[in-house]
């Protein structure tokens, strides 16, 4: 094949990469963008906070429950015609937010934004290890793990620029191009699917097998520890280090900017190491980072908090990358959109599970109902606590790791990507 062939096939796989990364983009922006705006929904009608809030809840829910349903559906009816169909709803879905003529209307939206999501979540990642070469999935991985950082960091931005600009409305009268123009690229540039490897695919119980299992397993304890870092953090960066909210902020882009920084590098590290290696060190990063959490911050403070997310980040884009190749590197092609859903399934029960269980935890440690009148030292306690508790997590998880490749048996190389 001549130089020209070459590139004309490159830059051919950089456009398809290209609208697979803009339908997981839109995935994670849908996650962050409607926060900003909770406020001037609660003002546009009259609602409580409480009642607002369905509109960040029920997108996350149906988002969370679709994605194993979204898989099954991929394999069932083909990746690329079901993604499209994911594309048309979430645009179809963003329209209808925009437009929202009471608050009711938008919340059934989002729920549906939601559904579209979880398809666009599940099913890029699924035509991404279809599409990659075994020499480059690792890559490919790693630019999922930075496009989700990605969107979830310019959420809140870019929610605070289109606020002044186009009121509330305009948060999601922003997502219907981006998504029309990914499904444009889909359709125009993703290869037709193989109808021939398309069937009923494997049952889920046979797809949720010992191998799988321990992997989701650990997938769900990184996200929970990871989503601890952004329920705690505030907290321990406002009122026991009393920054003010602008300098809360800061320090808190500090972890998704070195997420998007590190997704393609950690990537390069699987292809060049292999996914068992590279999990491990980033389970081992994550550990770490976690016991630096539980003490350096109180003493080094704000300087003390920056090193140790700066340790625990990097971990969780390695694990990332890692675990995602592993689990999906040996795949059938028609059980790949149901692995895809179950990963995505297992790491949004964790965050849920990080919100919710781990939050507990640091009110128990400080030892109040009440955590906005706490002391200082009070709040430095239940940081402590939590984040003790997370780095026993990531003990587990890397024990489970270590029984899981010590019985693990050889990998089958395959040939049919």
């Amino acid at each position: 094949m001549n130089r020209r062939g070459k590139s004309n096939i490159g830059a051919s796989q950089g456009w398809v990469t290209a609208a697979l990364a803009l339908s997981a983009l839109l995935a994670s922006l849908g996650t962050s963008i409607a926060n900003i705006a909770l406020p001037a929904l609660a003002q546009a009608f009259q609602a409580p906070f409480v009642e607002v809030q369905a509109v960040v809840v029920a997108y996350l829910a149906t988002l969370t429950v679709s994605v194993v349903v979204a898989g099954r559906l991929g394999d069932r009816f083909g990746l690329k015609r079901v993604l499209m169909a994911g594309l048309a709803l979430f645009a179809a879905a963003s329209l209808s937010c925009a437009v929202a003529p009471d608050l009711r209307f938008l919340i059934g939206a989002r729920a549906i934004q939601g559904m579209g999501a979880a398809i666009l979540m599940t099913l890029s990642m699924a035509l991404m290890r279809e599409l990659a070469s075994e020499a480059r999935m690792g890559r490919a991985m790693g630019l999922l793990g930075t496009i989700s950082a990605l969107g979830t960091a310019l959420g809140p931005s870019l929610g605070g620029l289109l606020l002044p600009l186009a009121g509330w409305r305009g948060i999601f009268w922003v997502q219907v191009p981006l998504a029309v123009l990914a499904l444009l690229l889909t359709i125009l540039l993703l290869p037709a699917d193989d109808h021939k490897a398309k069937g009923n695919g494997p049952s889920l119980l046979a797809v949720l097998n010992h191998r799988l299992v321990p992997n989701l397993a650990v997938n769900f304890i990184v996200a929970a520890v990871m989503m601890t870092t952004l329920v705690v953090g505030p907290f321990f960066l406002g009122m026991a280090l009393g920054l003010h909210p602008g300098g809360v902020g800061l320090v808190m882009t500090v972890g998704p900017a070195i997420s998007i920084l590190g997704g393609v590098p950690a990537g390069k590290l699987v292809d060049g190491w292999g996914s068992g290696r590279v999990l491990m060190l980033g389970l081992g990063l994550l550990a770490v980072g976690a016991v630096l959490l539980a003490f350096l911050p109180e003493f080094a403070g704000v300087a003390g908090y920056v090193a140790a997310i700066a340790v625990l980040t990097p971990g969780y884009q390695l694990f990332q990358a890692a675990n995602n190749t592993q689990v999906l590197a040996d795949v059938d092609r028609n059980a790949r959109g149901t692995v895809s859903g179950l990963l995505s399934l297992s790491r949004n029960a964790g965050l849920i599970a990080g919100a919710s269980l781990m939050g507990a935890v640091f009110a128990f440690g400080v030892g109040r109902a009440d955590i906005a009148s706490a002391s200082a030292s009070a709040i430095s306690g239940g940081m402590r606590m939590t984040f003790l508790l997370a780095a026993g997590l990531m003990g587990a998880a890397i024990l489970l790791h270590a029984m899981m490749r010590h019985h693990a048996p050889t990998p089958i190389e395959h040939s049919d990507v």
